[in-house]
């Protein structure tokens, strides 16, 4: 590589005939001829230290000067003198006028300053004449002042051509410069990277891109390309750096597209052969090969083909399979897609498609043994084991819900499932997921991975080999996330895959970008009428029937579904009132499972042209046998049991299965109940929601107090509030004179209960200063009104969201008076008629 070098004022001249060497080139040559072989032995051979020579380009044909090919620049030797050997030198002397005279050369006025990186000594048989291969590197310009003879070869006068230190720097702050630079690095990294699609390029070229100067890439790049002889002088003329850099980019682009219009042409060519003319060509070579290496390899295809085929697979399982089959195939054992695609179908092979643990019938009395022996007490946790297993009884194929065991270490969660596996006669498995912080490890890696791995549960799956096991993922609660992903998110598609799959019922996680771009619809809380519908026309039916039951087994009157919406959810959805539904089932699933007089027929069964027979049990039993063919998809199998009553839900029923109502009409009154304790209303997530604020007095010396896990903006809500309390503390009969301290000698302490639940935002404002003005005047606020707004330092009432959600909250929570802001009233057209009919609203626009 070229640098800084302090020249001499005299140096050896070594003419190049038709050839240029550029600085930072690296070029080898043979001399041979007695005067390049005399410069060679006196200036670089005979030196302790390497020594320096010019390098002079010249036109005249009389000199036998031919220069190689020059070398990639960087690579500082050459692999051998094959066809590389060049001949250097000036032609042997003749007599003028009686003496012995070199030929007068017509040498270029610039030239090279070039170093011998490496030097060989030879001598040729049987001539005895000595021979020198030199490796030489192009360092820097000089002028030739005087050209001179010295023996037999030429020395000259010399001055340095190139731009001094300071001069560079100038050049370097110029716009034109760096706009130069940046033009010829951007080509030239594009000629590297096609460069590197066709042929190796060593790692020290692209290192020259990042650590050499541009005005030297720019040297040594042209002197790698096959350029004329006059424009190769005009880059060694070009000494400002500006115009060298200039030619250089044309030329490195000129060779740029050379080499597209080449691909282009060889593209078109290769276009024009047939296609099959090209597969049989490529076959035939293929078995050529195979046939020369003996490889074996497409047995071993043959055999995977034939684990596959037996494998069970289902049609659009077994159609993706054949696909990837079919480019193995074609794909040599060399290419790195050949052992990941052997992988993936070898793997697709072993998964127990059609192997399944074979059922036989539930015997709950005997789950209930096995359950007893295996764990002492637990009798909650008992009871809902047995009602699951009872609904598997009633319907084998309906899919269960997700059980999750939360406990302190050694309660017997694990042996809990395993006892669920003995009582279903099915394999268990066990996943821990303790410590697992990459989600490859539920979904599995890329194929595109040396060394991927399916994910824990289809690892699982091959390693019991059957489709339906028993699995445990334990320590769900010890997963992490980081940079590799979050295995919690790929966890819930698996246990849920109608989570994901199509709806975001949240606004905050999308990008806001990715939001414009969205219609948001909204979809709000129901009310109780609404719930009351939905369960009636929708849950119910669909509860029974994910049950095993029908009407003639449960029912659930009106009234006390209402019960159950009134005392047992408080939701603004139906998820819970589903849940609720679900628990009555599974009891009357329990009892009829466990019934004596109930006759379960043999699905093997075939269909008679009777139905319905009309004999009956020996002991007399009001129970019929009919007699059903598997084709029929409504209700076959629980159609195969009969009650003498059905299970009648009422009051008693759902203290019992659901446990002493959660919610009554008293809540809201005995929660405003003293002074200082006022209703807001707030949204959430999971829709509209009550919020108490409670405050109160103590001594101290005038500080507020905000407790409840609260958000920053609802904290400066607070401080609002007392804050224009303070100022209109007059106004509101708060203190008799002007001037008065209203917190002279106590403190003032604010919470908002549920203090695990975090909470944030404006619209508490209007609750706030209510509450604090019913302490401070210690008169009772109305249990049957409740409030939302935010609150300004002027005492103006400014518009919230979510006023559908928050009047629907009101409506559940028996509310009778809703305060909202005037500007508000807009959104009430949202609200469901029979719901305002109900509800006594007033507006404000200040306080």
């Amino acid at each position: 590589m070229a640098e800084l070098v302090e020249l001499p004022n005299r140096l050896a001249i070594l003419p190049f005939r038709n050839k240029v060497l550029l600085p930072g080139a690296i070029i080898r040559i043979r001399c041979t001829s007695p005067s390049s072989v005399k410069l060679v032995e006196q200036e670089l051979w005979q030196r302790e230290e390497k020594g320096l020579i010019g390098i002079l380009p010249v036109r005249d044909a009389t000199e036998a000067t031919s220069v190689g090919p020059v070398l990639s620049p960087g690579v500082g030797t050459d692999s051998g003198e094959g066809n590389s050997k060049v001949q250097v030198g000036i032609s042997d002397t003749h007599k003028l006028d009686g003496k012995n005279q070199q030929e007068v050369i017509h040498g270029h006025t610039r030239g090279v300053a070039a170093r011998a990186l490496h030097l060989s000594r030879g001598v040729e048989k049987p001539s005895g004449q000595v021979t020198y291969i030199v490796v030489l590197e192009g360092l820097c310009r000089f002028s030739v002042q005087e050209l001179i003879t010295r023996g037999t070869y030429y020395t000259a006068r010399i001055a340095p051509a190139d731009m001094t230190k300071a001069e560079m720097e100038q050049v370097e702050h110029d716009p034109d410069f760096i706009v130069l630079s940046r033009h010829f690095k951007a080509t030239a990294v594009e000629l590297m990277s096609l460069l590197e699609q066709k042929q190796k390029i060593g790692r020290r070229t692209k290192v020259l891109l990042e650590t050499v100067p541009v005005h030297k890439l720019a040297d040594i790049f042209v002197a790698s390309f096959e350029i004329s002889f006059e424009e190769q002088l005009s880059m060694l003329d070009s000494v400002d750096v500006k115009v060298r850099i200039s030619k250089a980019t044309e030329l490195v682009d000129r060779h740029l597209q050379s080499i597209r219009v080449a691909e282009k042409i060889t593209q078109k060519v290769e276009g024009q052969l047939l296609q099959t003319q090209k597969d049989f060509f490529l076959r035939q070579q293929m078995r050529a090969i195979k046939e020369e290496l003996r490889d074996n390899d497409e047995d071993d295809v043959a055999a995977l083909e034939r684990k596959m085929q037996s494998a069970g697979m289902p049609p659009d399982i077994w159609k993706h399979a054949q696909r990837e089959l079919r480019i193995l195939k074609k794909m040599q054992p060399q290419q790195p897609r050949y052992n990941s695609s052997c992988v993936y179908l070898e793997l697709l092979a072993d998964l127990p498609w059609q192997n399944a643990s074979e059922d036989y019938e539930l015997d709950l009395r005997a789950a209930r043994e096995c359950l007893d022996s295996d764990h002492y007490g637990l009798a909650k946790v008992k009871k809902r084991i047995i009602e699951y297993l009872a609904v598997r009884k009633l319907k084998p194929e309906a899919r269960g819900p997700v059980l999750c065991f939360v406990g302190p270490p050694g309660v017997g969660k694990t042996s809990l499932a395993s006892s669920i596996a003995a009582a279903l006669g099915r394999k268990f498995v066990r996943i821990s997921l303790g410590g697992v912080k990459d989600e490859a490890d539920i979904r599995g890696h890329r194929r595109t991975y040396i060394g991927s791995m399916p994910g824990r549960l289809i690892d699982g799956l091959k390693r019991v080999s059957v489709c339906n096991p028993v699995m445990l993922l334990d320590e769900i609660d010890k997963t992490g996330s980081d940079v590799r992903g979050d295995p919690a998110s790929a966890l819930l598609e698996v246990l849920d895959p109608e989570q994901n799959k199509t709806f975001n019922d949240q606004v905050q996680p999308i990008p806001p970008p990715l939001l414009d771009r969205m219609e948001v619809i909204e979809l709000p809380g129901y009310t109780p009428e609404e719930k009351l519908r939905i369960a009636m026309r929708h849950l119910i039916p669909r509860v029974l029937d994910q049950h095993g039951l029908s009407s003639e087994f449960l029912q659930i009157p009106e009234a006390m579904v209402k019960l159950v919406i009134q005392r047992y959810t408080r939701e603004a959805g139906v998820r819970n009132l589903e849940r609720n539904l679900a628990s009555l089932a599974r009891a009357a699933a329990v009892r009829v499972a466990e019934q004596e007089h109930s006759v379960p027929l043999s699905k093997y069964v075939h269909h008679l042209d009777s139905p319905l027979l009309e004999s009956r049990v020996a002991d007399g039993a009001e129970v019929e046998m009919e007699v059903i063919s598997m084709g029929v998809s409504n209700c076959e199998i629980s159609n195969a049991f009969r009650v003498s009553s059905p299970f009648v839900v009422d009051e008693a029923v759902l203290e019992k299965v659901l446990g002493p109502p959660r919610y009554d009409d008293r809540e809201t009154s005995e929660g405003v109940s003293t002074p200082g304790v006022s209703v807001g209303l707030v949204w959430t997530a999971f829709g509209g929601e009550v919020q108490f604020v409670e405050a109160t007095a103590m001594v101290g010396k005038g500080d507020l107090h905000l407790t409840g896990q609260l958000g920053d903006v609802i904290k400066e809500s607070a401080q609002i509030a007392l804050t224009w309390v303070r100022s209109r503390a007059t106004e509101l009969k708060l203190v008799s004179t002007e001037g008065v301290n209203l917190l002279e000698g106590r403190d003032i302490h604010i919470h908002f209960p549920a203090g695990a639940v975090p909470k944030d935002g404006p619209s508490a404002g209007v609750t706030l200063v209510t509450s604090l003005v019913s302490l401070l005047s210690q008169r009772k606020v109305r249990a049957d009104t409740a409030m939302t707004g935010e609150m300004t330092l002027r005492g103006q009432v400014l518009p919230v969201g979510g006023i559908k959600d928050k009047v629907l909250a009101a409506h559940r929570y028996g509310i009778k008076r809703v305060i909202l802001p005037k500007r508000n009233l807009k959104d009430l057209v949202e609200v469901p008629s029979a719901i305002l009919g109900n509800l006594e609203v007033f507006f404000s626009l200040r306080t």
